[in-house]
This record gives C-alpha cells, sequence and structure tokens, in this order.
C-alpha cells in the first residue's frame, strides 16, 4: 500500500511564506493544501499558483482537519499563539524563528511543546547549509581534534528599514539569535555570554535603541570560546563564514560567489565577481533541506531537526547578549 502524502499547510504568504510555499511545492511525499494570511489577497494569489485553498484565519485551516502539518512563517507575535493551536489539534508543527521575544511566554508553553507526541521544529535553517553542515560534521568526527574556538562572521548587505527595526527586538534577537543556535550546533553548553554593541554608521536604528554592530564572545563548559561578529550593512555583499579550530587543525567555510570564475589581468590577480547579495540566493538549498528534515522526522519519528528548546536557548542567549552589552558586563547563564 502507498504511504499518502503529508498535507501541510503554510501560515504567511509574505516574502519569506513565497519561499517556504516553493520549497514545500517541490519536496516529494508532501502536499501544500492550505494558505492563510490576513492579507487574503496574498494567500489566494499564492494558493492559486500551487493549487490550494486560502484563508485570512489561520484557526480555520488549523481545526480544519484537513492538514497533518503546519509551518509558521507569520509575524513573531503570532507565533506562541499558533504553536499552541497546532499543538492542541495534534499537528506537527515547523516555526520560524524566534519563538516569541519574550521568554516569558516561551515559557508558558514549554511544557506542552515538550510534552506533545506531534513533533515541533524550529526553523534555524542555517544547521541546514551545506558548507556550516559539511564542518559540523568533519567536527563531530574528529578530523581537528577537540574543538577550541569557533568564530561565525554574519554581516548584511544593508539594514532594514526603520518601522521593521523597531518592532524585530533588537540585533540579537533578530539577527544574532540564528548565530546563537549556530554556536550550539557545536557547542551546546553555553555557560557565559559577553557582548559589546555599536552605533557606527545608522542614525535610525540608533533612534530605535538598537545596535548596527555587536560582536559577542561565548564561554562553553569546557572552556571553548565562541566570537559572533554581526554589522547590519557591508559594502561587498551578504558576508556569511565560519571557522571552526582545534587542537589538531581547522576548517574554514567561505563566502559563496555566483560562479567560481576569477579574472586575471595586468591591473589585478583572483578578481572574482560579488558574493550574493541576498540571504534567499546563499539560503536557499537550507531552507529546502530544513523541510525535508522536517518531513522525514514526521514520517519516521527521527527528530534531528532543531526544537523547541533549540528555539529557547537561542533566545536565552540573545536576551543574556542584550543584558551584557547594556551593562559591560559578562552574563552567566544556564540552558
Amino acid at each position: 500500500m502507498t504511504e499518502r502524502n503529508i498535507r501541510m499547510g503554510l501560515i504567511g504568504a509574505g516574502r519569506i511564506g513565497i519561499v517556504h510555499a516553493g520549497s514545500i511545492n517541490d519536496t516529494k511525499g508532501v502536499d501544500l493544501v492550505w494558505i492563510c494570511d490576513p492579507m487574503v489577497e496574498n494567500a489566494e494569489r499564492l494558493a492559486a499558483q500551487y493549487g490550494a485553498k486560502a484563508s485570512a484565519d489561520p484557526l480555520e485551516m488549523i481545526n480544519s482537519g484537513e492538514v497533518d502539518a503546519i509551518l509558521i512563517a507569520s509575524p513573531t507575535s503570532t507565533h506562541v499563539e499558533l504553536l499552541e493551536a497546532g499543538i492542541d489539534a495534534g499537528l506537527h508543527v515547523l516555526c520560524e524563528k524566534p519563538i516569541d521575544l519574550d521568554i516569558a511566554r516561551v515559557d508558558a508553553l514549554r511544557a506542552k511543546a515538550n510534552d506533545v507526541k506531534t513533533k515541533v521544529a524550529l526553523g534555524f535553517n542555517r544547521r541546514f547549509h551545506p558548507q556550516f553542515e559539511g564542518i559540523k560534521q568533519r567536527v563531530k568526527a574528529g578530523e581537528i581534534g577537540k574543538l577550541e574556538q569557533l568564530v561565525i562572521i554574519s554581516r548584511d548587505p544593508a539594514p532594514a528599514s526603520q518601522a521593521y527595526i523597531a518592532v524585530s527586538g533588537g540585533i540579537f534577537r533578530d539577527m544574532t539569535i540564528h548565530d546563537f543556535d549556530m554556536a550550539r550546533y557545536f557547542v551546546p553548553e553555553i555557560v557565559e555570554v559577553t557582548a559589546v554593541g555599536a552605533n557606527v554608521f545608522s542614525d535610525y536604528i540608533e533612534e530605535e535603541g538598537d545596535y548596527d554592530s555587536v560582536t559577542v564572545t561565548l564561554r562553553g563548559s569546557q572552556g571553548e570560546l565562541v566570537t559572533i561578529v554581526n554589522s547590519r550593512h557591508s559594502s561587498y555583499g551578504y558576508d556569511q563564514r565560519l571557522e571552526a579550530f582545534g587542537s589538531e587543525g581547522m576548517l574554514l567555510a567561505k563566502n559563496v560567489t555566483p560562479t567560481t570564475v576569477e579574472h586575471y589581468s595586468a591591473e589585478h590577480t583572483e578578481q572574482r565577481e560579488p558574493y550574493l547579495n541576498f540571504f534567499l540566493e546563499l539560503y536557499a538549498a537550507s531552507y529546502r533541506r530544513e523541510l525535508e528534515f522536517f518531513i522525514e522526522a514526521v514520517r519516521t519519528g527521527d527528530m534531528q531537526s532543531p526544537g523547541f528548546e533549540d528555539g529557547r536557548a537561542a533566545l536565552i542567549l540573545a536576551n543574556a547578549a542584550n543584558e551584557s552589552a547594556r551593562t559591560g558586563k559578562s552574563v552567566k547563564v544556564s540552558l
């Protein structure tokens, strides 16, 4: 007997929702059957493209009995409510990061999320980037001996709008949170956070009480050091690098260009094309692999995706970094 396809609903038809819709459509064994967005015209437009139903009300879909799993790609302020509704309806849930900006709201849902029989995964898609995942597996295999230092560099090509910055929760919860999860991918037990923030180029980010540039140092329980470098702008494109340094060597993931072609002339050598300039270009494959791992967990029960506890831990680290940057003191954490 042929196993039926998993029926999936998507909440959010904005920029990232469009990406997820394509990933769902391209994933074997999955049918995109519902798309929901308060701006129903966006949901209808996207639903028409994939032959799905559309609604302005995600609860209509969640309680319809017509979906097995949902992907939450709506604004952060809606995540907790939709996660809980999905869990109560017995659905598998893949939710974009962060769970919420308020750790109290996250903790209020913690027991239910951890006791549920269905799968709850968090959208830390960078774990599935081929380069970063490759380094993780080689570190795990002992290729560089004991991991001693990890360096994560993440710089956006340009800052988001002031309207977005105002509701983002700040750079640590909005941007660095991906890097906090990546840090824990390599060093799960973080015990101390030290952060420094600066305003060096954006007046409107400073007006919103946020930083445009930050550096964070994390200390692991075995003495490992993780350094995170973030900036809201980068004149040369989307800057995403990772270095793992150990007792017996180093592994390095460099930036990605559209091709590997280099230009040599009398004026310059080894000139290459600019780096990719948008996160959706660099991480397109990561979003697809993230969904594939989630669907595999739904089918087999073998959960390899980051889950609710990973989302909670990343938010704790983000809050500690914010406290450290504001007070100038290192902050002890227990995850």
